[in-house]
């Protein structure tokens, strides 16, 4: 061979940890997915908005699916791994074993899963002290968030579970302790769910004042009193236990883990997007919005200065990309929002049994049957009399109002094929709305933002795609890899090993554009129409509960 011996290649491994399964694969050094798995993991949902999992079925599913995709490699060649996974809370008890989140007293379901409602009266309490932390979620905390939940196990589980407590973790900081035994926690999770801030640590006084001054006095050992940087390399590497488990070698750099949705913007932001005709080429990585969209969507805008938006989470210092300030938006059901109301259609039978005989998706042929009804006119028209607000499980962003309920107006008595398409059609509008309002109330606070970069499982649906397109007036960009996540997770166990210089080195070296989807400018006027009546929906909504309530 000429020039010399060629270096061998060398591979990452991401493994993401969403709400229903984990998935995994191995990545090169300039982005691309080589091997990928997926495998399902247990929900319970032993009552009305209580949402639990097993730390232990999700590390057994992260060891089915790295054993799959690192078949038939060179284990020396794989240099680093990375996790990202939900915002999840896992509790372990002094010697790290788990325990149980629920009044039945079962220990296997020890995670509070982040779509998790049931600390609504202690995330009231915490907002109703206005103490200063909350600037920096937006003005209001979520109940997503972790301290309502710590506060409703101390309340609610104090022998059984808070008393016995060695180790609050956030799933992604878990993953990590799981596979080198360090007990470091991401400065993203910390940051962006726990109040941790990049400058000042833990601020005593909130958690004083809110009912948790258990763990001032333990100097937070139980929630982390050593934060790295997402990518930082942790301890020796893999453990040989963690070694054999994954199927890996031991000694292999670890990263600082991300949330699943950071990892996702990690993955797609710092794309090189020459040659696109897009008009973000020309200016800062500020410009650029990752949506990333599956269960629920979370929009990642950055600023080289923090940014404060009412009702959108942040500013947070160096989350996601290092030195760079994170606003997050978000909406809290979307893939989920979609489903229930195809799922829940009267003609999801009939749709089901088509679209099986056409080997399709329902998705895949409800956009297809849209095309076919459309007629002469665009297919976004056919819900012109149709309205959807989707907020079916509250608002997280721009309105932070976990009282919304959902939406519909324009319903007919018919229940056929068409109506089904219309109606999810109209839900896919709605989210993309949605993204709308979050992108008004970045930029009236001082975002500016010109290309939406997507990701996600939603962002492989073109009707979504393209919704979103023209609805906000922006173009999109996908990713080659549409599995941008793991891309995102990979690059963390990438700087781990030492082969970047920096994040945002490997960032621009793996994440690669792959289509460009433009706005249909043409509709612009029909779609700020459609807009126009989003809004009315929510402000009717809070009209309707004045009259309720009035005495």
């Amino acid at each position: 061979m000429s020039g010399g011996e060629q270096k061998p290649e060398r591979y990452y491994v991401g493994v993401d940890v969403g709400t229903g399964s984990v998935r995994a694969a191995l990545v090169d050094q300039s982005g691309v997915l080589l091997a990928f798995a997926d495998q399902p993991i247990k929900k319970w949902e032993p009552q009305f908005n209580h949402h639990e999992q097993s730390s232990e079925d999700i590390w057994a599913a992260c060891c089915v699916v790295t054993k799959k995709v690192v078949q038939g490699i060179d284990l020396n060649q794989i240099r680093g791994l990375g996790f990202d996974a939900t915002c999840s809370l896992v509790v372990l008890d002094k010697q790290f074993r788990p325990l149980p989140v629920n009044h039945e007293e079962d220990s296997h379901r020890n995670v509070i899963m982040w779509l998790d409602h049931r600390a609504v009266s202690q995330v009231n309490r915490i907002n109703e002290t206005k103490h200063s932390v909350l600037q920096y979620v937006g003005g209001v905390m979520s109940v997503e968030m972790q301290a309502p939940k710590l506060l409703w196990l101390k309340e609610n589980l104090r022998e059984t579970c808070w008393d016995k407590a060695g180790h609050f973790f956030d799933l992604p900081d878990f993953l990590s302790w799981k596979a080198t035994g360090v007990t470091a926690r991401s400065l993203c999770s910390l940051v962006c769910k726990w109040t941790y801030s990049a400058e000042r640590g833990w601020d005593d006084s909130f958690w004083k004042m809110i009912g948790l001054e258990d763990f001032v006095a333990d100097n937070y050992s139980k929630i982390g009193n050593q934060v790295l940087p997402p990518g930082a390399s942790l301890g020796n590497g893999l453990t040989p236990e963690a070694a054999r488990d994954l199927g890996l070698l031991p000694g292999i750099a670890v990263a600082a883990s991300l949330i699943d949705a950071h990892a996702g913007g990690l993955g797609v932001i710092g794309a090189d997007v020459k040659g696109h005709g897009l008009v973000c080429e020309g200016q800062p990585v500020t410009s650029r919005l990752a949506v990333i969209c599956g269960t629920s969507s979370c929009h990642m805008g950055i600023s080289k200065d923090p940014i404060f938006v009412p009702g959108v989470w942040g500013p947070y210092f160096s989350a996601m990309v290092p030195g760079f300030w994170l606003n997050e938006g978000g909406q809290s059901i979307t893939g989920k929002l979609i489903d229930h109301m195809v799922e829940g259609h009267a003609a999801f039978p009939e749709l089901q049994v088509k679209a099986t005989a056409r080997c399709q998706s329902v998705y895949a042929y409800l956009n297809s049957h849209l095309d076919l009804i459309k007629k002469a006119q665009p297919v976004g028209f056919l819900t012109v009399d149709l309205h959807v607000w989707p907020d079916f499980h509250g608002n997280r962003s721009p309105l932070a109002d976990l009282t919304l309920k959902g939406m519909v107006t324009g319903l007919k008595l018919s229940q056929d094929l068409d109506d089904l398409a219309i109606l999810y059609l109209a839900t896919v509008q709605a989210i993309a709305l949605g993204t709308r309002f979050i992108i008004e109330a970045m930029e009236a606070a001082g975002h500016s933002i010109s290309t939406l970069f997507l990701c996600g499982g939603l962002s492989k649906n073109p009707l979504f795609v393209q919704m979103h397109a023209d609805i906000t007036g922006m173009p999109v960009v996908l990713s080659q890899e549409v599995e941008s996540v793991l891309v995102g997770a990979a690059i963390l166990g990438a700087c781990a090993s030492g082969d970047f210089a920096s994040v945002q080195e490997a960032m621009a070296k793996m994440s690669k554009v792959g289509k460009v989807v433009f706005p249909r400018l043409q509709d612009k006027r029909y779609y700020d129409k459609k807009y126009q009546v989003f809004l009315k929906l929510v402000e009717h909504q809070k009209e309707y509960l004045a009259i309720m309530n009035d005495n």
